[in-house]
């Protein structure tokens, strides 16, 4: 099932209205270094603390291969986000943390570029890509976490149809500070809302 759909970080292609999802490749890391500089302000409050040398193509060699060792060892797929017409790149969702056996469960993460956001892109690409990820990636149940005064995140994920399911106390460091997290997650037979 994954097997098929993920070699090597290939991954599967994922179209909706307006854009494509795929795997991550070397060649899109002069789009994905220039528009993760030219909108850093906008997503350093909620990530992690940026490596110096972040963007450097090295630094994005090894986030491919732990890309690619994530797919193999069935722990996690990344995906880009990239305009149909234009073929710019949008942001990117990572799926991470897949747990198998009795919990068929993996974690979201997501992230859009400046210039993009509150476009509905991210609306977008999450309601295209939740069903393949209960389809053909068999999980049951999918979680996502944000920081409570990120209000443009916890309003995308209840619009998609994540339930808010509790506070997580110092969840993640985010920006070199632990900080709490509200904790959402969609199973697969709650309803998608529409697209």
């Amino acid at each position: 099932m994954l097997e098929r759909l993920s070699i090597l970080g290939s991954g599967p292609r994922i179209e909706t209205a307006r854009l494509y999802l795929r795997a991550p490749k070397l060649a899109d890391w002069e789009q994905w270094a220039g528009l993760r500089s030219d909108s850093r302000r906008f997503l350093v409050p909620w990530e992690p603390v940026w490596a110096r040398d972040s963007l450097s193509r090295n630094a994005f060699k090894m986030r491919l291969r732990r890309y690619s060792r994530d797919v193999k060892e069935d722990m996690g797929q990344a995906f880009f986000l990239f305009d149909r017409e234009t073929d710019a790149l949008i942001g990117g969702i990572t799926l991470s943390n897949i747990r198998r056996g009795v919990a068929q469960t993996g974690t979201l993460g997501y992230w859009v570029g400046e210039r993009y956001a509150r476009n509905g892109y991210m609306f977008e690409a999450l309601s295209g890509l939740l069903p393949v990820l209960f389809s053909a990636f068999g999980l049951r149940r999918v979680e996502a976490a944000c920081l409570p005064e990120n209000i443009p995140s916890s309003k995308l994920l209840e619009k998609v149809g994540f339930t808010k399911e509790g506070l997580a106390r110092e969840y993640l460091c985010i920006n070199g500070v632990w900080h709490d997290h509200s904790l959402y997650a969609i199973l697969k037979s709650d309803p998608l809302r529409p697209r």
